[in-house]
């Protein structure tokens, strides 16, 4: 979601191997990872899962902390590689442990496989995937095709995920499909504290144009499925040339599996041009085509998910651990709610 940095030290809790602490610019947000017991817990499940699986640490532990997630590098070797990660997420991504681990059952290859998984938790140890697709882009030895060839992976997934849309709401992946973002907007609109008495009134008046947008999403047919929610560069693995790895599901929700174009698709639109996002939305769209819609029908559908889609980039702003702040967090959501109504979006036919 966000990138900070600001480094502490610390020394380890459960082993002579120091740490460094970097809390960004989220000094005040509160977390287990304050919590000695927690974190003589949480490390010595790592460790004995390390153990488990024949590594040794070599250097020093990176801590990240955030109002989100905690996230711990174990080195294991000399290489920029060699290298595991614990996460722990807060309550309300508490499913992306128990998803991560269905995901790597149901769609191998296209995830990154946990090495250990605690559900109750909300722990995970995973292996290092591969080169972050974002470096490769800086690194200019990929561009917006293997952006398209991303998308059209990823858009074959989520096909493959369609059959299991009750099992992964069941793990409490959030239930964002269609027939509930009005409901999932009313609440939005009326528990954000930054929204004034104004802006609710211009919110509410958009209302039916929402409904609408809804009903014609739905009569499309397209399966519900897996939507990351926040697909951006920094969230795909490249490991091989043509070949990625999708991975951190903390602000995943269930729902029209299009709504995933919204954050690569402004990317691509940002860095490249609007043909090229073009591109990437028929590449993306592509392993759907056999659906029954007509390839202008799924273009509509894509316009107006990716409009939808903003609901769900709202209501993830406040997966955060119990305790921190949420002023900046409401700052956002409500920003997202009123993309709703641009006058534009990505694809702009969803003004029609």
């Amino acid at each position: 979601m966000r990138q900070e940095t600001s480094t502490t030290s610390a020394p380890s809790t459960t082993s002579a191997i120091p740490m460094s602490v970097d809390r960004g610019r989220f000094a005040d947000a509160v977390t287990p990872w304050e919590e000695e017991d927690w974190r003589t817990a949480a490390l010595a499940w790592a460790e004995r899962a390390l153990d488990r699986h024949g590594l040794r640490e070599t250097g020093i532990r990176e801590v990240r902390v955030r109002p989100w997630s905690i996230l711990v590098r174990f080195r294991t070797g000399p290489g920029e590689r060699d290298a595991v990660w614990f996460k722990a997420g807060a309550p309300d991504n508490a499913f992306e442990a128990p998803l991560g681990d269905a995901l790597a059952r149901w769609v191998p290859g296209h995830v990154v496989t946990p090495l250990a998984v605690d559900a109750e938790r909300a722990w995970s140890l995973l292996p290092d995937g591969g080169p972050l697709f974002r470096n490769v882009l800086d690194a200019g030895d990929a561009g917006p095709d293997s952006w398209a060839r991303a998308l059209a992976q990823y858009a074959h997934m989520q096909r493959a995920l369609t059959p299991y849309a009750d099992r992964m709401t069941a793990l409490g992946v959030p239930d964002a499909r269609t027939a509930r973002l009005p409901a999932l907007f009313d609440a939005l609109v009326a528990d954000n504290p930054t929204l004034d008495p104004a802006a609710r009134r211009d919110l509410a008046a958009g209302r039916p144009r929402l409904l609408d947008w809804c009903a014609e999403l739905d009569a499309y047919g397209v399966p519900d499925s897996l939507d990351h929610c926040d697909l951006h560069d920094g969230q795909v693995l490249a490991p091989a040339t043509g070949r990625f790895t999708f991975f951190d599901w903390g602000d995943a929700a269930v729902g029209h599996p299009f709504g995933s174009l919204l954050v690569p698709a402004r990317a691509v639109l940002e860095r490249y041009g609007p043909e090229h996002a073009e591109r990437l939305r028929d590449a993306y769209l592509e392993p759907w085509t056999d659906l029954g819609p007509s390839l202008p029908e799924l273009r509509r559908a894509a316009a107006l998910a990716t409009r939808l889609a903003a609901l769900g980039r709202a209501a993830s702003w406040f997966r955060l651990f119990p305790g921190t702040p949420t002023t900046g967090c409401s700052e956002a959501s409500a920003h997202w709610v009123g993309e709703l109504f641009a006058e534009t979006t990505v694809f702009e036919d969803a003004a029609a």
